[in-house]
Parts: C-alpha cells; sequence; structure tokens
C-alpha cells in the first residue's frame, strides 16, 4: 500500500510540471496560410490595342470643282464604261464595239483588274482607252486623307500596269463623282486627268433597255461624254440598249475616242 502511494505522488508531482494538470491551458493551433484568390488578374491595356481614331471625313465641296473633263471638245461624243471589267458582262460590250466599229474608255476598278487581268489587256488590245476608277469604288474616297487617296489610286494603276505591262491610264474617275480638290489634285499629280460625264442614264439603277436608250438619246449634245456601266452587277439591259444606242449617236454626232 506504502509502494501505490509514493508512486501516485510521484504521478502527481510530474504532472503538475508538465502542464497538463491545468485544464485551462490550451496549446494553439498552427494557423494556416490565407487562402489564394481566385479571381483572375485585371489585365492592363497594351499600348498598341486601342486603335488611333480615324480622321473625320472632309465634306464634299457645295459644287463640282472646276477642271473635270465633261466634253470632248469636238462634235462627236465619247462612251465611257464604269465599274469592270467583269467576265459576265465586259466581253459582250467589247463584242458590241468591235461590231459597231467604235472605240470607248473604260473605267476599271483596281481589284477587279486584279482578279481578271486578261480582260484588260484584251481592251488594250481592241483600241480602247483605260480609265482608274479607285481600287474598290470607295464613294468616300476623295473625301479621306490625301495619302489614302495617292495610295489607293497607286495601287490601282499598278494592278493596271501588271495586267497589261505597257498600258497607258490618261484618266481618273472619281466613283459616284463625288468629286474634291484634294482627289483632283492626286491625279493630276500621278499624270491622270480628271474625267467625268455630261449623260447618265443611271443605267446603274437597272432601268429597262428601252428606257436607257431614251435617256442617252434626249440628254447627248455635241461633244457629250456618256457614262455607262459594265460591271458592278447585272449590266443585261445596257448591253441590250447599245446596239441602237450607238447606232443613233454614230448618226447624229458620230463617236470618238477621248483626247
Amino acid at each position: 500500500m506504502q509502494a501505490r502511494a509514493v508512486l501516485a505522488s510521484v504521478l502527481a508531482v510530474a504532472l503538475v510540471l508538465s502542464g497538463c494538470a491545468h485544464p485551462h491551458r490550451t496549446i494553439a493551433p498552427v494557423s494556416a496560410p490565407p487562402p489564394e484568390s481566385t479571381a483572375p488578374p485585371t489585365p492592363k491595356p497594351h499600348p498598341s490595342a486601342t486603335k488611333p481614331a480615324k480622321p473625320p471625313l472632309r465634306p464634299l465641296p457645295a459644287k463640282l470643282p472646276a477642271g473635270l473633263g465633261r466634253n470632248t471638245g469636238v462634235r462627236p461624243v465619247a462612251l465611257t464604261f464604269d465599274d469592270g471589267p467583269s467576265p459576265a458582262w465586259t466581253p459582250k460590250v467589247l463584242d458590241q464595239l468591235k461590231a459597231a466599229k467604235v472605240t470607248a474608255t473604260f473605267c476599271v476598278v483596281g481589284r477587279e483588274v486584279q482578279r481578271h487581268p486578261e480582260l484588260v489587256r484584251r481592251i488594250v488590245r481592241e483600241g480602247h482607252q483605260l480609265c482608274n476608277h479607285s481600287w474598290r469604288h470607295d464613294l468616300d474616297l476623295a473625301r479621306r486623307p490625301v495619302a489614302e487617296i495617292r495610295a489607293d489610286l497607286d495601287r490601282t494603276n499598278k494592278a493596271i500596269e501588271k495586267a497589261s505591262p505597257g498600258a497607258k491610264v490618261p484618266f481618273y474617275r472619281q466613283p459616284g463623282g463625288r468629286w474634291t480638290s484634294e482627289v483632283l489634285g492626286v491625279a493630276k499629280n500621278l499624270g491622270m486627268r480628271p474625267l467625268h460625264w455630261s449623260v447618265d442614264p443611271q443605267d446603274w439603277d437597272k432601268p429597262t433597255a428601252a428606257t436607257i436608250g431614251k435617256r442617252v438619246h434626249a440628254a447627248t449634245r455635241p461633244g457629250a461624254i456618256v457614262l455607262l456601266h459594265d460591271g458592278g452587277g447585272n449590266r443585261a439591259a445596257t448591253l441590250a440598249a447599245c446596239p441602237k444606242m450607238i447606232a443613233d449617236l454614230k448618226r447624229r454626232f458620230g463617236i470618238t475616242r477621248l483626247r
């Protein structure tokens, strides 16, 4: 009994010394690291990600600038065809001009030249003239910065040169006839005369062949420049109007090559 009492006393002293006998003393838990944020970081804008704003378009002048070609300068009239070359319509127009033994001026769009260079070669081969009509028929081209205008016209001339090396491009025609002094200056600087018109039967709006013929007949005067289309859409009515219209113009005025 005495031995057990001694042993119990020893155990009590040991518990006191180790702190286990203090019921209110606790061991602080090891703090866990704070959880990582799952939200993605906010990206910072890259300096080149924001495109600079395009400069505003210049307003069109109240009236057409001076110096536009609107007359042949002689009694015979001139035929011009815009927006080609088109594989659907340009060859048929060329066939009709050949049958009538007359020549015309083809105002060609650069990207169509790039797509159909063989038609440009045929136009030149058969004695017709070429006119730069911009790269993609941008109606607002004349209102854009001068550097942009120049790049467009130069690109079109280069496409024509590639399609038909050595071919002359003496004229430029602004899409929609929406001229400004800026596009006029660029065209002249590139060696092209600004070509407008004096007769517009609005064949681009697809009237009937009879209506096209009547409009041309009524509006044409000596030295007129007639605007027609061989590209940019369905030109069946223009094609159908051509034989009678060309014969009428030849009889009344004659048809000449632009100078």
